[in-house]
Protein backbone atom coordinates (compact mmCIF):
# COMPACT_ATOMS: atom_id res chain seq x y z
CA UNK A 1 0.00 0.00 0.00
CA UNK A 2 0.97 3.33 -0.92
CA UNK A 3 0.67 6.12 1.37
CA UNK A 4 -0.60 9.39 -0.42
CA UNK A 5 2.44 11.93 0.63
CA UNK A 6 0.89 14.98 2.36
CA UNK A 7 3.48 17.03 3.24
CA UNK A 8 4.86 17.14 -0.49
CA UNK A 9 5.36 20.90 -0.56
CA UNK A 10 6.18 21.08 3.59
CA UNK A 11 8.41 19.26 5.33
CA UNK A 12 6.41 17.98 8.64
CA UNK A 13 7.04 19.50 12.05
CA UNK A 14 7.99 16.20 13.65
CA UNK A 15 10.82 15.34 10.53
CA UNK A 16 13.49 16.98 12.21
CA UNK A 17 13.52 15.00 15.51
CA UNK A 18 13.99 11.72 13.11
CA UNK A 19 16.26 13.39 10.91
CA UNK A 20 18.92 14.63 14.11
CA UNK A 21 18.49 10.67 15.54
CA UNK A 22 18.55 9.17 12.27
CA UNK A 23 21.15 10.86 9.43
CA UNK A 24 23.73 8.15 9.06
CA UNK A 25 26.85 7.18 10.71
CA UNK A 26 28.01 10.67 10.93
CA UNK A 27 25.68 13.18 10.45
CA UNK A 28 23.03 11.46 13.70
CA UNK A 29 24.04 12.95 17.32
CA UNK A 30 21.57 12.47 20.24
CA UNK A 31 18.62 14.82 21.26
CA UNK A 32 19.48 17.43 23.45
CA UNK A 33 16.74 17.45 26.86
CA UNK A 34 14.86 20.12 25.48
CA UNK A 35 14.35 18.50 21.89
CA UNK A 36 13.35 15.39 23.28
CA UNK A 37 10.96 17.16 25.88
CA UNK A 38 9.54 18.96 21.91
CA UNK A 39 9.47 15.86 20.33
CA UNK A 40 8.13 13.66 22.71
CA UNK A 41 5.23 16.67 23.63
CA UNK A 42 4.28 16.38 19.82
CA UNK A 43 3.86 12.66 20.08
CA UNK A 44 1.33 12.84 22.76
CA UNK A 45 -0.67 15.53 21.93
CA UNK A 46 -1.26 13.41 18.97
CA UNK A 47 0.52 15.80 16.00
CA UNK A 48 2.52 13.30 14.63
CA UNK A 49 2.08 10.21 11.97
CA UNK A 50 1.99 6.80 12.77
CA UNK A 51 4.70 5.97 10.15
CA UNK A 52 7.10 8.74 11.74
CA UNK A 53 6.10 6.86 15.34
CA UNK A 54 7.45 4.07 14.46
CA UNK A 55 10.75 5.05 12.90
CA UNK A 56 11.77 7.35 15.50
CA UNK A 57 10.86 4.78 18.86
CA UNK A 58 13.09 1.86 16.19
CA UNK A 59 15.61 4.46 15.61
CA UNK A 60 16.11 5.23 19.65
CA UNK A 61 15.73 1.39 20.53
CA UNK A 62 18.39 0.82 17.68
CA UNK A 63 20.71 3.64 19.14
CA UNK A 64 19.62 3.50 23.13
CA UNK A 65 18.62 6.59 24.99
CA UNK A 66 20.92 9.10 26.14
CA UNK A 67 19.80 10.16 30.28
CA UNK A 68 19.22 13.35 28.35
CA UNK A 69 16.93 12.19 26.08
CA UNK A 70 15.12 9.85 28.60
CA UNK A 71 14.86 13.35 31.11
CA UNK A 72 13.43 15.12 28.34
CA UNK A 73 10.49 12.54 27.34
CA UNK A 74 9.43 12.24 31.30
CA UNK A 75 9.84 15.89 31.07
CA UNK A 76 7.08 15.55 28.46
CA UNK A 77 5.44 13.29 30.01
CA UNK A 78 4.61 14.72 33.27
CA UNK A 79 3.35 17.53 31.95
CA UNK A 80 0.81 15.25 29.47
CA UNK A 81 -0.10 13.49 32.38
CA UNK A 82 -1.38 16.65 34.79
CA UNK A 83 -1.13 14.20 37.90
CA UNK A 84 -3.15 15.82 41.24
CA UNK A 85 -0.35 17.52 43.66
CA UNK A 86 -2.48 16.98 46.49
CA UNK A 87 -1.86 13.02 47.08
CA UNK A 88 1.54 12.47 49.19
CA UNK A 89 3.20 9.33 49.26
CA UNK A 90 6.38 8.34 50.15
CA UNK A 91 7.99 5.93 47.19
CA UNK A 92 6.91 5.49 43.83
CA UNK A 93 7.07 1.83 41.96
CA UNK A 94 7.36 0.94 38.39
CA UNK A 95 6.26 -1.96 37.57
CA UNK A 96 6.55 -2.62 33.83
CA UNK A 97 7.88 -6.05 32.88
CA UNK A 98 6.13 -8.98 34.34
CA UNK A 99 7.65 -12.21 35.71
CA UNK A 100 8.38 -15.28 33.70
CA UNK A 101 10.67 -17.52 35.67
CA UNK A 102 9.34 -16.70 39.66
CA UNK A 103 6.68 -15.28 41.35
CA UNK A 104 6.41 -11.77 42.22
CA UNK A 105 7.78 -11.82 45.56
CA UNK A 106 8.77 -7.55 45.42
CA UNK A 107 5.06 -7.47 45.97
CA UNK A 108 4.89 -9.27 49.12
CA UNK A 109 8.06 -6.93 49.70
CA UNK A 110 5.42 -3.66 49.00
CA UNK A 111 2.67 -5.26 51.19
CA UNK A 112 5.46 -5.05 54.48
CA UNK A 113 5.93 -1.37 53.58
CA UNK A 114 2.04 -0.42 53.44
CA UNK A 115 1.83 -2.32 56.37
CA UNK A 116 4.71 -0.52 58.13
CA UNK A 117 3.42 2.95 57.28
CA UNK A 118 5.26 3.87 54.25
CA UNK A 119 2.64 5.64 51.57
CA UNK A 120 3.41 3.75 47.95
CA UNK A 121 2.16 4.96 44.61
CA UNK A 122 2.93 1.42 41.72
CA UNK A 123 2.22 2.40 38.17
CA UNK A 124 2.69 -0.18 35.43
CA UNK A 125 1.39 -1.74 32.23
CA UNK A 126 -0.17 -5.56 31.44
CA UNK A 127 -0.24 -7.48 28.38
CA UNK A 128 2.43 -6.07 26.24
CA UNK A 129 4.85 -8.89 26.75
CA UNK A 130 3.46 -12.53 26.27
CA UNK A 131 3.47 -15.51 28.66
CA UNK A 132 4.14 -13.07 31.57
CA UNK A 133 2.20 -12.63 34.88
CA UNK A 134 2.07 -8.99 35.21
CA UNK A 135 1.50 -7.12 38.40
CA UNK A 136 -2.03 -6.49 37.92
CA UNK A 137 -3.27 -9.80 38.14
CA UNK A 138 -1.92 -10.45 40.93
CA UNK A 139 -2.75 -7.12 43.38
CA UNK A 140 -6.53 -8.15 44.02
CA UNK A 141 -5.48 -11.12 45.90
CA UNK A 142 -2.43 -9.25 48.12
CA UNK A 143 -5.50 -6.88 49.07
CA UNK A 144 -3.74 -4.33 47.19
CA UNK A 145 -6.00 -1.64 45.25
CA UNK A 146 -5.62 -1.37 41.58
CA UNK A 147 -7.08 1.85 40.65
CA UNK A 148 -9.07 3.21 37.39
CA UNK A 149 -8.39 7.19 37.93
CA UNK A 150 -6.65 9.69 39.99
CA UNK A 151 -9.73 10.40 42.44
CA UNK A 152 -10.26 6.50 42.99
CA UNK A 153 -6.07 6.71 43.80
CA UNK A 154 -6.25 9.45 46.08
CA UNK A 155 -8.82 7.48 47.86
CA UNK A 156 -6.67 4.54 48.10
CA UNK A 157 -3.87 6.00 49.43
CA UNK A 158 -5.99 8.15 52.43
CA UNK A 159 -7.45 4.30 53.38
CA UNK A 160 -4.72 1.68 52.80
CA UNK A 161 -1.58 3.43 51.90
CA UNK A 162 -1.49 2.27 48.27
CA UNK A 163 -2.69 3.10 45.08
CA UNK A 164 -2.10 1.58 41.59
CA UNK A 165 -2.04 2.91 38.17
CA UNK A 166 -2.18 1.77 34.90
CA UNK A 167 -0.38 3.64 32.38
CA UNK A 168 -3.13 3.74 30.42
CA UNK A 169 -4.42 5.80 33.18
CA UNK A 170 -2.00 7.66 33.49
CA UNK A 171 -0.94 8.85 29.77
CA UNK A 172 -3.59 7.11 27.69
CA UNK A 173 -0.60 7.60 24.50
CA UNK A 174 1.74 6.28 26.46
CA UNK A 175 -0.18 3.22 27.30
CA UNK A 176 -1.01 2.65 23.47
CA UNK A 177 2.89 3.31 22.49
CA UNK A 178 3.95 0.14 25.12
CA UNK A 179 1.38 -1.96 23.83
CA UNK A 180 3.13 -1.82 20.21
CA UNK A 181 5.43 -4.48 21.60
CA UNK A 182 4.10 -7.03 19.78
CA UNK A 183 3.63 -5.19 16.98
CA UNK A 184 7.22 -3.99 16.66
CA UNK A 185 8.34 -7.13 17.61
CA UNK A 186 10.93 -5.08 19.96
CA UNK A 187 10.45 -3.01 23.07
CA UNK A 188 10.38 0.63 22.55
CA UNK A 189 11.80 3.47 24.64
CA UNK A 190 8.45 3.85 26.40
CA UNK A 191 9.16 0.56 28.41
CA UNK A 192 12.20 2.59 30.00
CA UNK A 193 10.66 6.04 30.09
CA UNK A 194 8.21 5.05 32.20
CA UNK A 195 9.85 3.66 35.07
CA UNK A 196 11.36 6.96 35.73
CA UNK A 197 7.62 9.01 35.93
CA UNK A 198 6.87 9.25 39.42
CA UNK A 199 3.49 10.72 38.69
CA UNK A 200 3.28 11.97 42.49
CA UNK A 201 6.61 13.26 42.59
CA UNK A 202 6.99 11.16 45.73
CA UNK A 203 10.66 11.57 47.14
CA UNK A 204 11.91 8.11 47.12
CA UNK A 205 12.11 6.71 43.76
CA UNK A 206 12.75 2.82 43.39
CA UNK A 207 13.32 1.45 39.44
CA UNK A 208 14.43 -1.70 37.64
CA UNK A 209 15.91 -2.32 34.90
CA UNK A 210 16.32 -6.07 32.71
CA UNK A 211 19.83 -4.83 30.90
CA UNK A 212 22.34 -3.86 33.08
CA UNK A 213 23.80 -1.04 30.95
CA UNK A 214 20.32 0.98 31.14
CA UNK A 215 21.36 1.47 35.32
CA UNK A 216 23.83 4.28 34.41
CA UNK A 217 21.63 5.92 32.07
CA UNK A 218 18.31 5.86 34.93
CA UNK A 219 20.59 6.67 37.11
CA UNK A 220 21.78 9.79 35.17
CA UNK A 221 18.31 11.01 34.20
CA UNK A 222 16.83 10.36 37.63
CA UNK A 223 19.41 13.23 38.54
CA UNK A 224 18.31 15.51 35.92
CA UNK A 225 14.71 15.73 37.26
CA UNK A 226 15.89 16.31 40.33
CA UNK A 227 15.23 13.08 41.99
CA UNK A 228 16.75 13.52 45.13
CA UNK A 229 16.90 10.12 46.81
CA UNK A 230 16.12 7.09 44.22
CA UNK A 231 17.70 3.33 43.31
CA UNK A 232 18.31 1.64 40.29
CA UNK A 233 18.80 -2.00 39.95
CA UNK A 234 19.10 -4.70 37.25
CA UNK A 235 16.05 -6.44 39.12
CA UNK A 236 14.95 -10.26 38.34
CA UNK A 237 12.84 -10.53 35.01
CA UNK A 238 12.92 -6.61 34.68
CA UNK A 239 10.77 -6.07 38.27
CA UNK A 240 12.21 -3.56 41.21
CA UNK A 241 13.28 -7.18 42.89
CA UNK A 242 16.39 -8.38 44.20
CA UNK A 243 17.71 -11.93 42.59
CA UNK A 244 19.46 -13.39 45.96
CA UNK A 245 21.36 -16.03 44.23
CA UNK A 246 23.14 -13.06 42.79
CA UNK A 247 25.60 -10.20 43.78
CA UNK A 248 23.39 -6.95 43.25
CA UNK A 249 24.73 -3.68 42.10
CA UNK A 250 22.60 -0.92 43.16
CA UNK A 251 23.00 3.01 41.42
CA UNK A 252 21.23 5.40 44.04
CA UNK A 253 20.59 9.03 44.14
CA UNK A 254 21.10 9.91 48.14
CA UNK A 255 20.18 13.56 48.44
CA UNK A 256 20.74 14.23 44.92
CA UNK A 257 24.81 12.93 45.22
CA UNK A 258 25.08 9.37 43.08
CA UNK A 259 26.26 6.63 44.70
CA UNK A 260 26.97 2.85 43.78
CA UNK A 261 26.46 0.17 46.48
CA UNK A 262 27.18 -3.33 46.09
CA UNK A 263 25.03 -6.51 47.66
CA UNK A 264 26.90 -9.73 48.01
CA UNK A 265 24.82 -13.24 46.69
CA UNK A 266 22.69 -14.36 49.40
CA UNK A 267 23.10 -17.87 48.57
CA UNK A 268 25.59 -19.52 47.09
CA UNK A 269 23.97 -21.52 44.60
CA UNK A 270 21.19 -20.76 41.60
CA UNK A 271 17.54 -22.08 42.26
CA UNK A 272 15.88 -23.38 39.66
CA UNK A 273 12.82 -21.58 38.10
CA UNK A 274 9.17 -22.05 38.92
CA UNK A 275 7.61 -24.97 36.94
CA UNK A 276 4.23 -23.24 36.60
CA UNK A 277 2.84 -20.04 38.83
CA UNK A 278 0.65 -21.55 41.80
CA UNK A 279 -0.95 -18.37 43.26
CA UNK A 280 -2.23 -20.06 45.69
CA UNK A 281 1.21 -21.71 46.64
CA UNK A 282 2.44 -18.52 46.59
CA UNK A 283 -0.37 -16.78 49.11
CA UNK A 284 0.68 -20.29 51.02
CA UNK A 285 4.62 -18.41 51.61
CA UNK A 286 2.90 -15.26 53.38
CA UNK A 287 0.53 -17.51 55.46
CA UNK A 288 3.77 -19.66 56.70
CA UNK A 289 1.62 -22.73 55.05
CA UNK A 290 4.66 -23.28 52.74
CA UNK A 291 8.70 -22.72 52.66
CA UNK A 292 10.27 -21.33 49.62
CA UNK A 293 13.65 -20.45 50.65
CA UNK A 294 14.37 -18.30 47.13
CA UNK A 295 10.76 -16.35 47.39
CA UNK A 296 11.61 -15.29 51.50
CA UNK A 297 14.89 -14.20 50.59
CA UNK A 298 13.71 -12.24 47.37
CA UNK A 299 11.11 -10.65 49.84
CA UNK A 300 13.42 -9.57 52.35
CA UNK A 301 16.56 -8.75 49.91
CA UNK A 302 14.12 -6.45 48.07
CA UNK A 303 12.76 -4.95 51.25
CA UNK A 304 16.06 -4.48 52.80
CA UNK A 305 17.06 -2.05 49.11
CA UNK A 306 13.35 -0.10 49.73
CA UNK A 307 14.51 0.63 53.47
CA UNK A 308 18.07 1.30 52.30
CA UNK A 309 16.37 3.70 49.64
CA UNK A 310 14.37 5.06 52.46
CA UNK A 311 17.16 5.83 54.43
CA UNK A 312 15.51 4.00 57.18
CA UNK A 313 19.13 2.25 57.54
CA UNK A 314 22.14 3.37 57.67
CA UNK A 315 24.20 0.19 56.18
CA UNK A 316 23.03 -3.18 54.39
CA UNK A 317 23.45 -4.99 57.47
CA UNK A 318 21.21 -3.29 59.30
CA UNK A 319 18.50 -2.88 56.26
CA UNK A 320 18.31 -7.01 56.38
CA UNK A 321 18.05 -7.35 59.83
CA UNK A 322 15.36 -4.93 59.47
CA UNK A 323 13.84 -6.50 56.50
CA UNK A 324 14.09 -9.99 58.63
CA UNK A 325 12.19 -8.66 61.57
CA UNK A 326 9.48 -6.92 59.57
CA UNK A 327 9.12 -10.54 57.59
CA UNK A 328 8.82 -12.81 60.67
CA UNK A 329 6.41 -10.21 62.65
CA UNK A 330 3.66 -9.95 59.25
CA UNK A 331 0.14 -10.44 59.47
CA UNK A 332 -0.03 -13.44 58.11
CA UNK A 333 -3.84 -13.64 58.54
CA UNK A 334 -4.13 -10.66 55.92
CA UNK A 335 -4.15 -13.04 53.14
CA UNK A 336 -5.99 -15.85 54.84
Amino acid sequence: MVMKNLYRDAEHPFAQYIRIIGKGKTGARSLSFDEARAAMGMILRGEVLDVQLGAFLMLLRVKEETPEELAGFVAAAREAMAAPRDIAVDLDWSSYAGKRKHYPWFLLAVKLLVANGVRVFMHGASGHTLNRLYTEDVLPLLGLRRCADWNEARAAIAADGFAYLPLDALCPPLGAMIGLRNVMGLRSPVHTLARLLNPLDAPYVMQAIFHPAYRASHQAAAALLGYRDSCVIKGEGGEIERNPDGSCLALRLVNGEKQEEEWPMLFPTRHAPEDAFVLDDFLAVWRGEKAHEYGEMAVVGTLALALRTLRRATSQDEALAMARAWWQARDRSALA
